[in-house]
């Protein structure tokens, strides 16, 4: 591990360095978890020497008094979770290599979140958000790529810019994406989007004049950041009439709902997505369940039945 990533991740402890080493190398995660995992435990140090006690010396109570300590601050169930899922996973790498005889985070109960989705967009949102750019500029046909890219394969911002040109196979229509650690899945695309994909790299992408092999490029001809492609999403809701607080992440859920809503199973959802584990997936089956329902009222022959029908008469004996 190079200096400088040392330093950007700041890691607080020698066994935190160690961990941060074992993910990067053995576990293969991004430079952004990392990053997100040496800020937890930076902060938890920071609590720990304010205590006076240490990662060595730090018992569940201290853990305890860590995420009261926290959601006195103000942080929700879903930021709490992380943060104790961090520190779960540094104490089991401090048992595992025997510098530790026991986790002192693994008896913690997790802070329960709610399950529920952030805005799902409606299929006529969908398409009022779809149409906004302009396809007679450059910036525009790219901007429509990206989106349409985001919806046809439910893509995270995060894969959608580091896909390079080479990612992209015609002849297939299916895209080449690399998830959360590194993993790689087949990501099939629709009609249209290949269309203007294929469009984009023949005729546009040249006009940006690269200067970095990615596929989506700003005005230097470098890649855009998840931030460019936020803004940009959100001026086009504004200008489709769209209210609702979205994200690029809104596309995805928008994706697995809509491909739900039309009959897809939980399974084939999550393979597309790239979940690694089905509970991931399982924050949409309240989609599948409402579906179900309407197929079993709709040819169920007793949701059918006539008001009283099941009331038989009987006559006296």
């Amino acid at each position: 591990m190079s200096t400088k990533t040392k330093q950007q991740r700041g890691a607080p402890h020698p066994w935190v360095d160690a961990w941060l080493e074992h993910l990067l190398v053995v576990k293969g995660l991004s430079e952004n978890s990392l990053a997100a995992y040496s800020q937890d435990m930076l902060q938890y140090h920071e609590f720990l020497e304010v205590r006076a006690s240490s990662v060595e010396t730090a018992t569940d109570q201290t853990i305890f008094l860590y995420l009261m300590f926290l959601r006195q601050k103000g942080l929700t169930s879903r930021s709490l979770a992380r943060m104790l899922s961090s520190m779960r996973g540094f104490y089991a790498h401090a048992v595992a290599e025997g510098w530790l005889e026991a986790s002192p985070a693994a008896l913690i109960e997790t802070p329960k979140l709610p399950r529920t989705l952030p805005d799902v967009l409606t299929r006529e949102e969908m398409d009022a958000l779809l149409s906004r750019p302009d396809l007679s500029t450059p910036l525009g046909f790219r901007d429509r790529a990206m989106l349409e890219l985001l919806y046809a394969a439910g893509l995270r911002v995060s894969e959608l810019v580091s896909l390079t040109p080479l990612d992209f196979d015609s002849q297939t229509g299916v895209l080449r994406v690399f998830g959360k650690g590194s993993k790689e899945r087949l990501a099939p695309i629709h009609a249209l989007a290949q269309d203007l994909l294929a469009r984009y790299l023949q005729t546009v992408r040249q006009a940006f004049r690269p200067v970095q092999d990615v596929l989506f490029l700003n005005r230097s001809g470098k890649g855009l950041t998840r931030q460019a492609v936020w803004k940009l999403i959100k001026r086009y809701a504004l200008e489709a009439g769209i209210r609702k607080e979205i994200s690029p992440h809104s596309l995805r859920h928008s994706f697995a709902t809509h491909l739900l809503e039309g009959g897809a199973d939980l399974r084939t959802v999550q393979l597309l997505l790239g979940h690694a584990d089905i509970s991931a997936t399982e924050i949409y089956t309240h989609v599948q369940a409402e579906r179900l329902m309407g197929v079993h009222r709709s040819h169920h022959p007793r949701s059918k039945a006539p008001a009283g029908a099941s009331k038989t008469s009987r006559k006296d004996s």
